[in-house]
């Protein structure tokens, strides 16, 4: 790499554009991947899972953003089960709002409010991001639109209704300032 050129760089950058346009139909393939089998110990699949929250969302008036945010938020959970939090905000971080992609992020240690002493672990683990500007924000991501969808007999939409919108927040120029909207936080919307 240290060899290349400026044009070499140039005519990668070129040839990189068709690839890069192909990232929503990967992320959709993934997603439908993820509807092949029944989440384990569940009664439905990560992407219902997924679809779920999404509709959860879209129904409460979220805005493109968020319902995106909803529907890939366990995105990461085939290939990462142990930091899948973290492997969907990557996912959508280029594209998203700041505040999307740190709920994305920090979901897992705020969903263990609801089991982890199940397990022995610490349920108010993210307490210590209690002083975070996206704190409420994640706890109510969580409390409204995660937890709560895992029903087997909840309407969800299907993928095809979300399927333009993947779409769309895919087309978005990566890391522009003026979606990323760093430290803006304006919540989810009112119940």
């Amino acid at each position: 790499m240290k060899d290349g050129t400026k044009e070499d760089y140039l005519l990668l950058e070129e040839m990189e554009k068709p690839y890069l346009a192909l990232t929503p139909d990967r992320v959709l393939d993934e997603l439908r991947r993820q509807g092949e089998t029944t989440l384990e110990g569940y009664k439905i699949t990560r992407l219902t899972h997924g679809l779920q929250a999404a509709t959860r969302a879209e129904a409460e008036g979220a805005d493109i953003d968020w319902v995106v945010g909803a529907l890939l938020h366990d995105i990461g959970d085939g290939l990462a089960p142990q930091n899948h939090d973290r492997f969907s905000a990557e996912v959508i971080r280029p594209f998203v709002r700041w505040e999307v992609a740190w709920t994305v992020e920090h979901h897992g240690i705020f969903q263990m409010l609801y089991y982890g002493h199940h397990y022995g672990w610490d349920r108010n683990a993210r307490d210590q991001f209690r002083d975070h500007p996206c704190f409420d924000t994640c706890a109510a991501f969580c409390e409204r639109w995660d937890q709560s969808s895992f029903d087997p007999d909840y309407p969800a939409r299907p993928l095809a209704h979300f399927e333009p919108m993947v779409r769309q927040v895919y087309s978005r120029k990566a890391y522009d300032p003026a979606v990323l909207q760093e430290g803006v936080v304006t919540g989810l919307p009112p119940l």
